[in-house]
């Protein structure tokens, strides 16, 4: 093997190599140089000469020990590798492909070729792409991606030190008036501005990531104390009530910030996230431009459970979703006139798991309108069913959520529940509370009026529980309304719950309503109803939500006191 480059006598291919890459060398076993492209000079800038000089010492400190193992390798196998290497310069270093080969020299020596690809524009491509991918395009802040990565770190280094951090979910009050008034350009426009007060005032170690819509977040670390809370939200609140100036618009906003701390509330990033962004809805739901730190007496309705949430869905695949049927009877006759049907999730573990823990999340995730339209489906078939064993007409009454009623494939749905069984129109009744008729009345009255063209009845839920408006009574066309229990339970001893029904029943037969009591769990609550002209009971009193085969037993008589099991109609305490 050669021991020297000096001299080297003009190789023949080195006038053909000049163009061959953005660098060319030709390098002997020990990875001096023999040859250097008049790009490579210029590119390196150095003024001594580069023939002579091992190749190693024009790479970067870095990436230096990377270069041996290559060379070596290419030698031994003859097969040629790639190396990605930083090229110093004069002013900097630049990134380059290096593809390195092995060829036989004019004196029969193995040497080395080096040719080299500048991958600036590669390297700023590759860099602007992963920035596209963990930043918000609108306000340059970081994203959902980039928030979730900042928030495994934080937690982790929380675990260390066992400093606490806080979380604050800040979102905008009044920014849909502006996109609506103004146009999303304004929109957009107070975005930015407003991500660029926010990010001013929070410290460079702080996160400050958009989430989607109007919503950011923070990630506070060493931020766990009352008292600091309270001095950074003050700070995130009042930074965004001084008006915006946008192409001559002043626009004033606020902000809502809810605010979770590890470890008290959670210590992995789903449950921190979830319960600060509860306690933002909090914030807006008391009053806007306030912060509210969680906690359980804040929390309202259950906790979204995400281990429950996975577990629904398996339970969907393994057919755990299962419908119990609640009589509804004659209040004279006690005679059997319909159901009610509720969905039950019996868990293989878990065992009855309450509507109340999953039919929020349900309604959350969507899941409510594959498990409605399923109800909806089955409870149509299984009325065929009660009406074979109870020889008479009966009807299936059915709750409908609020997110099914503005889902747009609703009415398909129904088409195809009252297709499928075989139901009249009028067999069916659709059970509504007053809120989800409220949110849209405009919807509201144009899905309504499209499900009694198809006969269907339609009932109010909790009938007044929601708002106090009647208006809607007049404008729906409504077949029903059911009492809430509620207004039931402390009957016939109180005279305020005695006015209401009374009120309820004379309403009602004036406007050719008829009337369900639900909560019915005495027999003196139901002659108390039965007496004021109360037509239809349901409680526990003439029986509980039962399974299909024991309404089944039930149909077999047509007196349904003298045929439900005692249990079945014992009232719990």
């Amino acid at each position: 093997m050669p021991t020297s480059v000096l001299p080297q006598p003009r190789h023949e291919l080195d006038d053909l190599l000049q163009e061959a890459g953005d660098v060319v060398f030709r390098l002997n076993p020990l990875g001096q140089l023999l040859f250097a492209s008049q790009r490579a000079h210029a590119r390196i800038g150095n003024a001594a000469p580069l023939e002579g000089m091992a190749l190693v010492r024009l790479l970067a400190d870095a990436d230096q020990p990377l270069l041996a193992p290559v060379l070596a390798a290419v030698l031994e196998t003859r097969a040629p590798r790639l190396l990605e290497a930083r090229i110093k310069t004069a002013d900097i270093e630049i990134w380059h492909e290096l593809r390195v080969s092995r060829y036989t020299g004019a004196n029969g020596e193995p040497e080395l070729l080096v040719v080299g690809r500048d991958m600036t524009v590669q390297h700023a491509t590759e860099e602007r792409l992963r920035h596209m991918a963990t930043h918000d395009a609108l306000t340059e802040l970081p994203n959902r991606l980039l928030l979730s990565d900042r928030m495994r770190m934080v937690i982790a280094h929380a675990r260390r030190s066992g400093q606490g951090f806080a979380v604050a979910s800040i979102g905008l009050d009044g920014f849909k008036k502006v996109n609506d008034g103004l146009g999303h350009p304004i929109g957009d426009a107070l975005l930015r501005l407003a991500a660029q007060r926010l990010r001013k005032t929070l410290r460079d170690s702080d996160t400050l990531a958009r989430v989607g819509g109007d919503e950011f977040v923070a990630i506070l670390p060493g931020t766990a104390t009352e008292a600091q809370i309270k001095l950074v939200t003050g700070r995130l609140i009042a930074t965004l009530q001084s008006p915006f100036e946008i192409d001559s618009h002043t626009i004033y906003i606020g902000a809502s910030v809810g605010v979770s701390v590890y470890p008290q509330h959670g210590e992995d990033e789903i449950r921190l996230l979830a319960l600060a962004d509860a306690a933002m809805s909090r914030a807006k739901e008391t009053g806007k431009a306030r912060a509210v730190v969680y906690s359980q007496e804040l929390a309202g309705p259950p906790q979204h459970d995400i281990s429950l949430e996975a577990a629904m869905f398996q339970a969907v695949r393994e057919g755990e979703f299962l419908l119990y049927y609640q009589p509804i009877v004659d209040a004279h006759t006690r005679e059997i006139q319909g159901f009610e049907t509720l969905m039950r999730w019996k868990h293989p573990t878990l065992g009855m798991v309450p509507p109340a823990r999953f039919i929020p999340i349900a309604e959350t995730n969507g899941l409510i309108n594959l498990l409605g339209a399923w109800a909806l489906k089955a409870a149509c078939v299984q009325l065929k069913q009660f009406e074979e064993v109870a020889k008479r007409s009966l009807y299936i009454s059915v709750n409908i959520s609020p997110r099914q009623f503005r889902n747009d494939k609703f009415l398909d749905v129904l088409d195809d529940a009252i297709a499928f069984s075989g139901l009249l129109g009028e067999q069916l009744v659709l059970e509504i509370t007053e809120g989800t008729l409220m949110i849209d009345p405009v919807h509201a009255e144009s899905i309504l009026s499209k499900m009694a063209e198809r006969k269907a009845r339609i009932a109010i839920d909790d009938f007044g529980t929601g708002y106090s408006s009647l208006a809607y009574l007049k404008r729906f066309p409504i077949s029903v309304l059911k009492i809430d229990r509620t207004f039931i339970r402390d009957l016939p001893g109180s005279q305020k719950d005695g006015a209401i029904c009374n009120a309820v029943l004379d309403l009602a037969k004036h406007l050719d309503l008829s009337v369900v009591a639900e909560g019915v769990e005495t027999e003196e609550q139901l002659q108390y109803l039965e007496q004021r002209g109360c037509q239809y009971i349901q409680g526990y009193l003439t029986g509980k939500p039962m399974a299909a085969n024991v309404a089944l037993a039930a149909l077999k008589e047509s007196i349904h006191a003298k045929v439900v099991p005692a249990e079945l109609r014992q009232v719990h305490p």
